[in-house]
């Protein structure tokens, strides 16, 4: 068995129409889907959930709306790292949360406010995302915390998959790798 089996996987989407075969594919253990841009995202998170229903071993999490991922029985949300005030009125709705963040006391504040999840990015060079803060960094952070990190930016492949294997990460986070 390999190492990184162990680690969650967690796909991020923006493409409703390649979903199921990518799932299918993978089989992710979390899923999200985000689409900053799409002016349907309501319609295209209800097909989503609806596809994500079909694989009973992924948690189906939408991006940002709280509301929007309880009215449509989603696992959970994503927040951003604007949006600490709302992971408990997320938490109050029954969801679970995942908080994107990018310093070691946006790790902490998120883990006191009751995040169940973070992600923490971006680990290794990704095109937009800023220094990357590398796998000392990660071992580092993951020694202060009790929250389950999944490491995220500049996941594409297996030679990255296996050093976050190294770490007591939670799991991965990725768009690229998935593709």
């Amino acid at each position: 068995m390999h190492k990184e089996l162990q680690l969650k996987h967690y796909f991020i989407s923006s493409d409703i129409t390649t979903l199921k075969e990518k799932m299918s594919k993978y089989y992710p253990e979390y899923i999200l889907y985000r689409d900053k841009t799409n002016p349907d995202y309501a319609l295209n998170a209800k097909k989503f959930i609806e596809i994500c229903s079909d694989f009973k071993e992924s948690n189906a999490f939408l991006h940002q709306e709280y509301e929007l991922a309880f009215k449509l029985n989603a696992t959970g949300v994503h927040l951003t790292s604007t949006q600490f005030e709302d992971i408990k009125k997320a938490k109050e709705l029954g969801l679970k949360v995942i908080v994107s963040t990018h310093t070691h006391e946006e790790v902490l504040e998120a883990e006191a406010l009751g995040a169940d999840y973070v992600t923490y990015s971006p680990i290794f060079a990704s095109p937009g995302k800023g220094e990357p803060k590398g796998i000392e960094d990660l071992k580092s952070l993951l020694k202060k915390c009790n929250v389950k990190v999944f490491a995220l930016g500049g996941i594409i492949n297996e030679v990255e998959v296996e050093q976050i294997a190294k770490t007591k990460s939670y799991g991965f986070a990725s768009i690229r790798y998935f593709d």
